[in-house]
């Protein structure tokens, strides 16, 4: 299973009839959950968000779309937020162990279907886009519906990725990407007038030199007689709420205004919300687990998680399972989460080598990269036991059939993933230490500590997983396969540094 969150938005905030059709189209597929409903009359949009597996997604957001192209003309929408299409953006976002790939996968899939069954054009943008003056949504959003439907069949940079140089006559452009979890938040100042708005979003937004990893516009909301500076957070982790939050403050000060209120719109990770309560509690030295909640979270998750899978256990479940005279989890299983705790670790790392004000770029991307490594460690986590269990199947079948050049045929190749899957951790778990390695000179030497046991758990990691590689390897070159290439991968890997 790959678990996404899907964040669609409509040019529609005002039609409450509409707005439940939508919801309702998606709280129809088998799979799907929808979490949260948020709407602005004077943004004249709604957020939808959505959880589920990739392809009960899929089929959701293509009959979502289905209602908002009978329902939504943008020759007609009027309001505040830019628009392009009915449906107007469609972002994957990967959860738990799911990959960044498989997000992009499932987003040009659906890119398709709204073309094939619609007639939807599309833009691809954030990490599904295919162009990199696509990546940025503001840059493919340029000109709105009007700009883009007077252009795209003559301007070749305004083309799609997907469908035909014209926009659907009502429905218009839709955007679909694949992205980080990202936070949408609003601040209302105590002044109606927009101008302030405005010029307090180009301090604090990225592209003008504000903070990073912030996109910020300013809006006049007219039903609360307020201008909005309305941000999106792209990684909470480099930039954090109260962080966003103050910098409007102190440039709203400067302009003679003040933040009334602000709001989340859509979901918001709880980590994001605890960073803000250390900061303005100065809890030093919190520790996140005392909080109640997690607390009993944990203790209802002492047997196995739902799902049965090793890497959505408690680490104590987790711990217990393995330390059960059972044959998994094994070896390749704890290499593979030495390697998830190393990589969670070396975040840890980067993120207090460098601040918000004074970001370090190189530190920021790898940070980003290094969330995907932790995810693909977890997912080897299971993968290694699953393998290991379908070697033991293949056996217990070639024994019992042994003139079965087909049932032979299924162990080797059984055997081989299972020297694949350890593999694929050794190999990560040495370029993760040497991508840390490389930026050692920048780190914090206040966290050296910490530096040096995500390195030691990425070396254990890396030769755990080889001792896996071998022990398949060994019962495949007794067999009388060739299996070269991948010892001296695995010789390569086993030399220091």
């Amino acid at each position: 299973m790959s678990l996404f969150e899907c964040v669609p938005n409509f040019s529609e905030g005002r039609d409450v009839g509409t707005i439940d059709a939508l919801a309702a189209a998606a709280r129809g597929v088998d799979g799907v959950t929808v979490l949260d409903v948020e709407r602005n009359a004077d943004h004249n949009r709604c957020v939808i968000s959505l959880v589920g597996d990739g392809l009960p997604l899929e089929e959701a957001i293509v009959r979502m779309a289905r209602i908002a192209v009978e329902r939504i003309d943008l020759n007609h929408h009027r309001g505040e937020h830019p628009r392009m299409g009915a449906v107007d953006v469609v972002p994957f976002v990967p959860l738990g162990a799911t990959t960044m790939a498989e997000a992009v996968a499932r987003a040009r899939s659906v890119a398709d279907r709204l073309w094939k069954e619609l007639q939807m054009p599309v833009y691809l943008y954030g990490q599904a886009a295919l162009r990199p003056d696509h990546e940025d949504l503001s840059a493919v959003r340029k000109g709105e519906f009007e700009g883009i439907r007077d252009s795209i069949g003559t301007d070749p940079v305004r083309a799609p990725d997907v469908g035909a140089p014209a926009v659907h006559p009502t429905a218009g452009i839709v955007a679909v990407g694949a992205r980080p979890v990202l936070i949408a938040y609003n601040a209302y100042l105590t002044t109606p007038d927009v101008a302030v708005a405005k010029k307090i979003a180009k301090v604090v937004r990225a592209r003008d030199g504000g903070l990073p990893a912030v996109k910020a516009l300013g809006f006049e909301i007219a039903e609360r007689n307020q201008a909005q500076v309305s941000m999106n957070l792209i990684d909470y982790h480099v930039t954090p709420i109260h962080v966003a939050f103050e910098a409007v403050r102190r440039e709203a000060a400067r302009l003679g205004t003040e933040v009334d209120e602000s709001e989340i719109v859509g979901l918001v990770p709880e980590d994001a919300l605890f960073d803000a309560a250390e900061s303005y509690l100065a809890l030093k030295h919190f520790d996140r687990g005392t909080v109640l909640e997690r607390k009993l979270r944990a203790a209802r998750g002492a047997g196995p998680a739902p799902t049965g899978r090793l890497e959505e256990s408690s680490l104590a479940t987790f711990t217990d399972r393995l330390a059960a005279r059972t044959p998994t989890p094994g070896g390749g299983s704890a290499a593979a989460a030495a390697g998830a705790l190393a990589t969670a670790l070396a975040q840890m790392v980067l993120a207090y080598s460098h601040t918000t004000k004074s970001p370090h770029p190189e530190l920021v991307a790898l940070g980003l990269v290094l969330g995907n490594d932790r995810a693909e460690f977890l997912a080897a986590v299971d993968d290694d036991a699953v393998a290991y269990e379908g070697v033991r199947t293949a056996r217990k079948r070639r024994a019992a059939e042994p003139g079965n050049t087909e049932a032979h045929a299924a162990w080797k190749q059984a055997v081989r993933h299972a020297a694949e899957v350890p593999l694929a951790v050794a190999r990560r778990a040495r370029s993760v230490a040497d991508r840390l390695r490389a930026v050692q000179p920048s780190l914090n030497p206040n966290v050296t500590s910490d530096f040096v046991t995500s390195v030691a758990l990425l070396d254990a990691a890396r030769v755990g997983a080889l001792a896996n590689v071998r022990v398949n390897l060994d019962e495949l070159r007794q067999d009388g396969t060739s299996v070269a290439e991948m010892e001296q991968e695995a010789a390569r890997l086993a030399m220091g540094r």
